[in-house]
C-alpha cells in the first residue's frame, strides 16, 4: 500500500517539458492529514477525479496538509486545479475562497474565485531553496470551496493539460503512478456499489460460498442509508412468497428515528462490521470503479481507483454486481439500459439544524438563493426533509454536480432567511448541525433484463414464475412542489409526492428474479435503484430495504451459478427450484463452498406470523363504497396506515388550508334517494370542520365533518345526509383542506338506498 504522506513527482517526459524541467503532481485527495476537508467522490466522471472540499457550513475548516520533496531546487510557477462553484449561475460573490500555503506562507493569489468548469488556475512563481516543502490548503469561508490537485513546475512554456478524462494518463504521468493496475485478486463475484444492495448481495453470497470483492467509492457502506446522506430505511421485509429474505437486510439496516437524523443512528460501523465478519468478503473503501475488460459479452474484470492514493487496482471475477445505483458497471460494459433525461425523480441533499443556549451568527450569503421564509415549507423539528429536492429536468448523469450545488444553494438561502432576514428574531440562537454535501439521488439508469417491470404489472399483480422480492412501498413519484417553484421555475428545489396506493403494502408484490440479471452481459447481475424496471415502477422498488432484499436473491444466485458453471439467465431456465430453496432459508445459513452442504443455523428467527388483512374489506360492506385508493386526488396528500380501522389498504390526509382536493366519484344503478356517508379516523390533529361537498341531483350540498370525533356508524362512517341521485351520471363527494382548522382525512364514501 503506498503511504499517502508520499508525494512522488517525475522529470519531463520528450513531449511534454525539456529534459532538464520537473513537473510535480499533487492530488489534494491524497494529503495525509486533511483537517477538516471531505473527500468528493461523486463527479469523478463528471470533472476527473477525486477532489477536497471545505464543507463548513459557514464556518472555515481546519488546514489540509501534506509534505514533498521536489526533484531539484529553482524557481517553481504553480497551479491549482479549483472552480468559482456559484459562477455558471453568475451569482455575486465567491464563497469557495482558499488560500494555498506553501511552507506556512500564503500564495498573494486567493483561489476558487474564477471560472465557472474545473481549470487550472494560476497562482504565481515561488523560489525553493531547499528541496523538503510543505503545503496546507486554508479555507477562508466554510462554504464549500474545492481543489482538485496543484502542480508545479520549474518549466517556464509549460501548460497544464485541460483534460477531464478521469485517471487520465498525464496524472499518472506525473504522480509517479504505474499506468498498469495492481491485481487485486480473482473473485467469484465482483459487487460494485456498497449500498444497501451491494452489502446484502456481497454477505449472501459470501455466505453460499462464494469468494466476493465489495467495491464501495465512499469510506462507509448504506449508500442512501448511510449517515453521509440520512435517508432512512424504507420497505418491508420478511414477507411474502418467501419471508426469510430480509433476514439480511435486518442485521445492518439503520433504527433512525427519523429522516434526516444522526449520524449515529445510521450505524456505519455496524454495517462495516457485519461485512467484515464475512472471511469470503474483501472490503475495498474509498474504491472507484472506473472501468472494464471484457469477451465479447463477458465482463472479465472491474478496473478501479483508490480514492485517496490514486492507485489503480485490477479486480478479476466471474461474475459481477452492478449495485451502484448509476449503473457505473453496466454502462461502462456496454449492458443494455434506458436513462430518462428528464421529468424524473430529483437529488436531494438533506439538513439539520438547532437551538442553542445563546444566540450564534450565520453570515451573510449573497451568492446562495434569494428566498424568503415564504418561498420554502419551514423546517420543523430541525430538519429539512427528503422534499429538498430538485434536479427533475436535469440530466440525472451529467448534472449531478449542477444539481448537488444548486441543493446547496437553496439551503443556505433558506437558513439565511431564518437567521438574518424575516425569520431573524424567532432564530437566534438557531445554528445548522449538518447538510449533507453527498446528494441523495432516486433516479438515473434503468439496467435492461430479460423482464422489464411496469406498473401495471404491479397493479394487476401479475404474476411471474420467478417472482421473489417483495415491494410494498406505494408506487411514489415526486414532482416539483408549485407553491414553491414560482421564484425559480427553472431549477425547482422543493417536491411533494404523488403516491399509487395499488401496491399491497402488507404482503408485497414479488418482483421477478429476471428484473436482477443483465439482457445483453451474460455475466452481469444487478440490485438497487437501477434494476429492470420502468419509471413508474421505480416508485415503488427504490427503497433500501426492498433493494436490500434484491441483493440477497442475487448473492444466491451467484452461488448457483458457479455451482453448475452457468450463467444469470440459466439460473431462471434451468436451476429456479433451486433458488427459490435457497430464499425459504434463513438468512444465516451457510455453506463453505458453493459445493458444500447447507449449514443452517440451530436458532433461526422465527417465521413472521402471516399478515392479516390491511383493512376492512370495501367488498364486505352493503352499498356502493368507494375507497380511496379509487378516489382523484390534487393537491399535496400524504398515505398512512397508522389509525386502525380505515377501509382498504389506508387512507390519506392533507395539510389545513392547503389546495388538496380529493374526490370520490360514482354512478348510482338506479334513480332515487340515498344516504351518503364519509368514513374516518378520529385524532386530535383533525380537523373539526373538515369542508365535504356533496354533488347531488338538487345542486352542490355543503358539509362540516367533525374528524376529530369518533364516528357513530359502523366501520368509522358518518352520515352526509340523504340525497337524490339519477342513473346515467357520474356524481361526487369532495373533500377540500382550504378552510379547515386542522389535517383533514380522506378513508372511504360508502352511498346506501335510502329507507
Amino acid at each position: 500500500m503506498r503511504c499517502l504522506s508520499t508525494i512522488l513527482v517525475v522529470l519531463s517526459a520528450a513531449g511534454w517539458l525539456s529534459s532538464r524541467a520537473a513537473t510535480v503532481l499533487v492530488e489534494a485527495e491524497s494529503f495525509p492529514s486533511l483537517g477538516g476537508w471531505v473527500v468528493d467522490t461523486q463527479f469523478i466522471e463528471i470533472m476527473g477525479s477525486p477532489y477536497l472540499m471545505a464543507h463548513g457550513l459557514g464556518k472555515p475548516v481546519n488546514d489540509a496538509e501534506t509534505a514533498l520533496t521536489l526533484p531539484q531546487t529553482g524557481t517553481y510557477r504553480i497551479w491549482v486545479r479549483t472552480k468559482d462553484w456559484v459562477a455558471r449561475w453568475g451569482a455575486p460573490g465567491t464563497p469557495g475562497r482558499f488560500q494555498l500555503l506553501v511552507n506556512g506562507q500564503p500564495l498573494p493569489v486567493t483561489f476558487g474565485t474564477e471560472g465557472a468548469e474545473w481549470h487550472w488556475q494560476a497562482g504565481g512563481e515561488v523560489r525553493f531553496t531547499q528541496r523538503e516543502i510543505k503545503l496546507a490548503l486554508r479555507d477562508l469561508t466554510g462554504f464549500n470551496g474545492r481543489c482538485d490537485a496543484i502542480l508545479l513546475s520549474d518549466d517556464p512554456h509549460f501548460v497544464p493539460p485541460h483534460d477531464s478524462t478521469p485517471a487520465a494518463s498525464w496524472r499518472r504521468r506525473w504522480s509517479g503512478l504505474p499506468e498498469k493496475p495492481r491485481d487485486a485478486g480473482e473473485f467469484d463475484l465482483v459487487v460494485v456499489g456498497g449500498g444497501y444492495a451491494g452489502t446484502a448481495a456481497a454477505v449472501s453470497a459470501a455466505r453460499m460460498g462464494c469468494k466476493v470483492a465489495l467495491i464501495q467509492n465512499r469510506p462507509v457502506l448504506g449508500g442512501n442509508g448511510s449517515s453521509e446522506i440520512r435517508v432512512w430505511a424504507q420497505g418491508k421485509t420478511r414477507r411474502g412468497l418467501f419471508p426469510r429474505l430480509g433476514e439480511i437486510v435486518e442485521e445492518f439496516m439503520d433504527q433512525a428515528k427519523a429522516s434526516p437524523g444522526t449520524a449515529e443512528e445510521f450505524a456505519d460501523d455496524r454495517k462495516e462490521a457485519v461485512v467484515r465478519a464475512e472471511k469470503n468478503i474483501q472490503l475495498f473503501l474509498n474504491t472507484h470503479a472506473l472501468g472494464v475488460e471484457k469477451n465479447g459479452q463477458r465482463i472479465l474484470a472491474v478496473v478501479a481507483l483508490d480514492v485517496r492514493t490514486g492507485e489503480l487496482r485490477r479486480f478479476q471475477g466471474r461474475l459481477f454486481a452492478d449495485c451502484s445505483g448509476h449503473a457505473t458497471l453496466g454502462r461502462m460494459s456496454g449492458a443494455d439500459h434506458t436513462v430518462r433525461e428528464t421529468d424524473h425523480l430529483g437529488m436531494s441533499n438533506m439538513w439539520r439544524w438547532r437551538t442553542n443556549q445563546t444566540a450564534t451568527p450565520f453570515p451573510p450569503v449573497p451568492w446562495a438563493l434569494d428566498l424568503s421564509m415564504n418561498d420554502f415549507p419551514y423546517p420543523r423539528n430541525g430538519r429539512g426533509e427528503w422534499f429538498w429536492e430538485t434536479g427533475f429536468n436535469r440530466h440525472p448523469l451529467h448534472d449531478l454536480e449542477y444539481m448537488r450545488d444548486w441543493n446547496l444553494r437553496a439551503v443556505f438561502g433558506a437558513f439565511h432567511a431564518m437567521k438574518n432576514k424575516e425569520g431573524r428574531e424567532a432564530h437566534l440562537n438557531a445554528e445548522l448541525e449538518w447538510v449533507a454535501y453527498i446528494g441523495g439521488t432516486r433516479e438515473s439508469v434503468q439496467l435492461l433484463g430479460d423482464v422489464i417491470l411496469t406498473r401495471d404489472d404491479i397493479v394487476e399483480k401479475r404474476p411471474f414464475p420467478d417472482g421473489c422480492v417483495p415491494t410494498t412501498w406505494d408506487i411514489d413519484l415526486h414532482y416539483p412542489r408549485e407553491e414553491y417553484a414560482k421564484k425559480y421555475p427553472q431549477d425547482p428545489f422543493i417536491s411533494r409526492a404523488v403516491f399509487d396506493q395499488s401496491v399491497d403494502r402488507e404482503h408485497g408484490y414479488p418482483v421477478p428474479y429476471r428484473c436482477l440479471y443483465s439482457r445483453n452481459m451474460e455475466n452481469l447481475f444487478m440490485a438497487g435503484r437501477n434494476v429492470s424496471v420502468t419509471h413508474e415502477a421505480l416508485g415503488t422498488v427504490r427503497v433500501m430495504k426492498t433493494g436490500g432484499m434484491m441483493g440477497e436473491v442475487v448473492g444466491k444466485a451467484a452461488s448457483i451459478c458457479l455451482k453448475h458453471d452457468c450463467t444469470p439467465r440459466d439460473v431462471f431456465e434451468r436451476y429456479l427450484t433451486e433458488l427459490k430453496t435457497l430464499c425459504h432459508l434463513p438468512g444465516a445459513t451457510r455453506r463453505a463452498t458453493v459445493h458444500a452442504p447447507l449449514q443452517i443455523p440451530p436458532n433461526p428467527p422465527p417465521l413472521p406470523a402471516p399478515v392479516p388483512p390491511e383493512g376492512i374489506d370495501p367488498k364486505t360492506l352493503p352499498g356502493l363504497v368507494i375507497d380511496d385508493a379509487q378516489a382523484k386526488f390534487s393537491g399535496t396528500w400524504s398515505e398512512k396506515g397508522s389509525l386502525k380501522g380505515y377501509i382498504g389498504s389506508g387512507y390519506r390526509y392533507a395539510t389545513a388550508g392547503s389546495k388538496a382536493v380529493a374526490r370520490f366519484e360514482f354512478q348510482v344503478p338506479q334513480d332515487g334517494r340515498y344516504e351518503v356517508r364519509l368514513a374516518h379516523q378520529p385524532h386530535e390533529n383533525r380537523a373539526k370542520n373538515t369542508p365535504v361537498t356533496v354533488f347531488c341531483a338538487e345542486g352542490e350540498k355543503q358539509v362540516e365533518v367533525n374528524q376529530q370525533a369518533a364516528p357513530l356508524l359502523p366501520h368509522g362512517f358518518v352520515s352526509l345526509g340523504i340525497f337524490r341521485f339519477s342513473t346515467g351520471k357520474v356524481w361526487a363527494v369532495e373533500i377540500r383542506a382550504a378552510g379547515a382548522n386542522g389535517y383533514v382525512h380522506a378513508d372511504a364514501v360508502q352511498v346506501l338506498p335510502a329507507p
